[in-house]
């Protein structure tokens, strides 16, 4: 049960972006080549999807429109969330009485 919560966790935000440019690629584009403005848009994809999956997710939502105000504060957050996702339950043995794992 454990591992199946964990396996969506990890998988899910890349396994959805990667559904979601299979089926809206023009989204993508516009979102990264708008922005990066070259020929090499589809890496920065790649790599957003594999190492920062929630930031990505969320820098396609807002780029397309041009990135305004709130919009850094969404990509703030979902940085946050992918750094956290990383170093999350570190300390988790040293609580007392702790018997998660």
């Amino acid at each position: 049960m454990c591992c199946g919560f964990l396996a969506l966790v990890l998988f899910g935000p890349r396994v959805f972006g990667a559904f979601w440019w299979l089926f809206q690629p023009m989204t993508w584009q516009l979102a990264f080549n708008g922005v990066f403005g070259n020929n090499l848009w589809w890496l920065w994809a790649v790599l957003g999807i594999i190492f920062i999956p929630w930031t990505t997710i969320m820098f396609v939502i807002v780029a397309p429109g041009g990135i305004n105000g709130w919009d850094w504060l969404w990509l703030g957050i979902m940085l946050f969330v992918d750094i956290a996702s990383y170093g999350g339950g570190i300390g988790r043995k040293r609580i007392p009485n702790y018997t998660g794992y």
